[in-house]
This record gives structure tokens, sequence and C-alpha cells, in this order.
């Protein structure tokens, strides 16, 4: 029965560092800020932006929304963006996706400063990251990376296969496995034969956003396996993308949905929000 890389508690000793960090910073007459802006009224994103806001609240971060209309023009977006840059009270900028059809997201996360992008979308921390040098890294794939430390999980040389290619977790956690030495191979829609490679991995992470895309038989005896799906059953509960209760049985460890990669995500943004503090 594999172990459960528990995320809440990894978490939480993450932001007890943090407030200790942000108290140091305080001390030297710096708040921490964090702005989030929010276009239009999707309700997941009033959740996520709210739990960003406790998190924020719990460690000392300042915060401050920025709720937009969905009726509001791409320039209106970007000169919001331009006032936040301009403000030295503000640390981090973050934009709540997804925003209205219509708009450029990448072209508003492009006009994010990258010293205030902890995020870490804009081109120039993307391009850092792949040339392994200091940057903000994409939330999610830090946050799994400090799980896996936290667990005492080799990945120097270990094979590690990654189920999905997004720019927000795929794309960032490979560069982030391959400088730790792993060997690290991506799939997506368009991969054949997904079962035969997936029974290779010896850390196996699904981001796709599928209900029980990963099944029993498609995980190597003693992986480790990481959900980063967030969807909903018929019942209403959330899971992941991950079969649970069957992959348990075969992986040596196995994050939950929810209560594993979701805390580590919103940990680590807090982390970056107090590099960005650090660095004035």
């Amino acid at each position: 029965m594999a172990q459960i890389l528990d995320g809440k508690v990894c978490a939480q000793k993450v932001r007890e560092k943090l407030k200790i960090q942000n108290k140091k910073l305080q001390q030297k007459g710096i708040q921490a800020k964090l702005a989030v802006i929010q276009v239009g009224e999707d309700s997941a994103s009033k959740i996520y932006v709210r739990n960003k806001s406790k998190a924020c609240q719990e460690i000392g971060i300042a915060f401050e929304e920025i709720l937009l209309p969905d009726s509001i023009s791409m320039k209106e977006l970007l000169e919001t963006i331009d006032t936040l840059n301009a403000r030295p009270d503000i640390h981090g900028i973050l934009l709540q996706s997804p925003i209205p059809k219509g708009m450029d997201i990448q072209q508003a996360f492009n006009h994010i400063s990258p010293q205030k992008d902890v995020d870490g979308f804009h081109p120039i921390n993307v391009g850092k990251l792949a040339l392994g040098q200091k940057c903000f890294i994409p939330c999610t794939a830090y946050g799994i990376m400090q799980l896996l430390e936290t667990y005492q999980i080799p990945i120097e040389g270990k094979q590690a296969v990654i189920i999905g290619r997004s720019n927000i977790v795929g794309k960032p956690l490979y560069q982030c496995l391959l400088q730790k030495h792993a060997t690290v191979t991506i799939c997506h829609s368009r991969t054949k034969h997904l079962k035969e490679i997936t029974q290779k991995a010896d850390i196996l992470v699904s981001a796709v956003g599928k209900l029980n895309l990963v099944t029993a038989d498609m995980v190597k005896e003693g992986a480790v396996v990481i959900d980063v799906g967030m969807n909903r059953k018929p019942d209403g509960k959330l899971a992941g993308d991950v079969d649970f209760e069957k992959v348990q049985s075969v992986a040596s460890f196995i994050t939950p949905v929810p209560g594993g990669v979701g805390p580590m995500t919103i940990a680590m943004l807090m982390h970056n929000v107090i590099q960005a503090a650090s660095q004035v």
C-alpha cells in the first residue's frame, strides 16, 4: 500500500518557514504584497483567489484583489498591469486564469514585470528555468519538486513520465526534473501507446484533468505517482486523474486529491512572493 504524499502537512511546513522570513523582511521595513487580478465572475476562480488571500493572511503578506468586469478590453487589462508594475508597494502580480474568451492571456502574462511574475509565466522566467538560472518557477511544478524533496524521493537517474504538456505544469516540471538528472518523457493527447510508456516510469505525473485516466495497469510496481488533475465526480466530490484506490495498491508513494499538489501550489506561490519582496 502506497505511502501518502501529504501536501497539507508539507505546505504547512513551508508556510511556517515563510512566516519567519516575512518577519525578517518586516523588521527591515519591507511589507511583502501580492496583487491578484481577476477578470469576470468565474466561480472557481473566486474560490482560488479566496484561498490565496487566506494563505497571505496567515503568513502576513499583504493582499490586494483587483476585480475587473468581463467587458474590459485587452488594452484596459494591460493598463491595469502597467499600474501594478509601477507600484513599489506591490511585489508580486498574479493574473487569475481563465480570462474571458477573445482575450490573449499570454500577452497579459508577457506584460507583467519579470521581477513581479510570481506565477513564473513570463518568457524571461520561462527561459531562465530552461537555462537552469535563478528565476520564479511556476508554482505547481515547484510544489511537486518540494513534495519529492520533503519525502526524500530520489530523482537522479530515474525515469520520469509526465502526462500533459501545458505551460503551467508539464513543461516547467519537465525542466525541473531534468535539472535533477531524471530522464524525462512528456506524453500528451497525440501520444501513442501511452500505457507502454507509463509502465516504465519510476515517477509518474498526470496533469490532464481527466477522471480515472491513470489506471493500476498503467503503473509500474513501486512507482511514485503524482496526481495534478482536478475533476468532479458525478456525486460532486473532487478527484484527480488517477484511479486512487486501485493505483494505491501498486505505487510506493501517491498524492491524494484533494490534499496533495493543491496545497503545495499555493505554498510555493507564497514562497515566490516572499522571494520577490526579498529582491527589493
